[in-house]
């Protein structure tokens, strides 16, 4: 009995496995991808994207190809015309005007804002940080003006009477700026309107470029340095292909936002004097309101969304090359 009860002590026990046990929140929900509740919380904000973003283009493109004057906006009956509107505003002279001088403030805008907001980048790279905070901080308040507070603040400085303009011209021995008229004369208000558009747009690219130089490692500049790089090969060789993607992103973004720029002319000069100041923007709402061709003025816009939409298949076109080449 004892060689059993040794023999039976030595046999391996076999134990019954257990069952792990998964927490509720690992174990895959069934139906969860067919549930309707993702859906129904994005509804909303598409339903209002929709609304207010695609309902007008698509309103504005059915109008360019219609009769659509004041009479049609009350009764509603509208004549489908095909391309009689985009044949009249591209055999229109004034239009050719319009678009060589939309595209002459665009560039010198763009040009202007890119430099300024390049080199105030550098400088904010090389301060301390009390001085870095404050310029920083000065960048945020100019952004955060808004449009119209910022043009009617152009309007006084630059006002024939009462500017400091004027004022401060006239004091160092400039006589022939006393009473000046800036927004008479066209080249002045162009000027005037440039400065504006680039004085709002350089704090977000300045912004925007300076936290893709933090971004550039220090060891490159220092193994620049001793190979004998100056300032200059440096930020050719070193800093810029490494920002290269930012500095397009940028340089995108302000086409567009110089290129639809309406608010700061229409409240300064409204286009004028003449048709100084006029660009795509402004001529399309200009056709809609004073002749009340809507159409018309749909037309430009389509055409102005057009182009725009070229600068965008460009910017993407140059990104997704520098993404196959890397």
């Amino acid at each position: 009995m004892s060689a059993i009860r040794d023999r039976a002590a030595l046999r391996p026990t076999r134990r019954r496995p257990t069952r792990t046990s998964v927490p509720p929140a690992a174990r895959p929900a069934s139906g969860d991808r067919r549930s309707p509740w993702p859906y129904l919380l994005v509804a909303p904000a598409v339903l209002g994207m929709l609304y207010l973003l695609v309902y007008p283009l698509a309103r504005a493109v059915l109008i360019s190809f219609q009769d659509f004057r004041l009479r049609e906006l009350i009764s509603g009956n509208a004549k489908f015309v095909g391309l009689a509107n985009y044949q009249t505003l591209l055999t229109d002279p004034r239009f050719w005007t319009v678009v060589r001088r939309t595209f002459l403030f665009m560039a010198v805008s763009v040009i202007l804002i890119m430099v300024i907001a390049l080199l105030v980048a550098l400088m904010t790279e090389r301060l301390g940080k009390v001085w870095r905070a404050v310029v920083l901080s000065s960048l945020v308040l100019a952004w955060a003006m808004p449009v119209v507070a910022a043009t009617t603040v152009f309007q006084w400085l630059f006002h024939s009477e009462f500017g400091i303009v004027n004022w401060a011209l006239t004091s160092m021995g400039a006589e022939s700026f006393e009473r000046y008229p800036w927004f008479a004369n066209g080249t002045a208000a162009f000027a005037i309107l440039v400065t504006l558009v680039v004085w709002q747009s350089v704090p977000f690219a300045a912004i925007t470029l300076y936290s893709a130089l933090t971004t550039v490692p220090a060891e490159l500049h220092e193994a620049a340095r001793i190979d004998g790089a100056g300032s200059l090969r440096i930020l050719r060789s070193v800093t810029f292909p490494m920002i290269r993607p930012i500095v397009m992103l940028v340089l995108c973004l302000e086409v567009i936002w110089t290129f639809k720029a309406f608010v700061q002319i229409w409240v300064m000069t409204k286009g004028g004097p003449g048709d100084a100041t006029t660009i795509l923007p402004v001529y399309a709402v200009q056709t809609a309101l004073s002749s009340q061709r809507y159409d018309l003025g749909s037309a430009a816009s389509m055409i102005t969304v057009v182009l725009m939409s070229g600068v965008l298949i460009l910017y993407f076109r140059q990104m997704f090359r520098q993404e196959n080449e890397s």
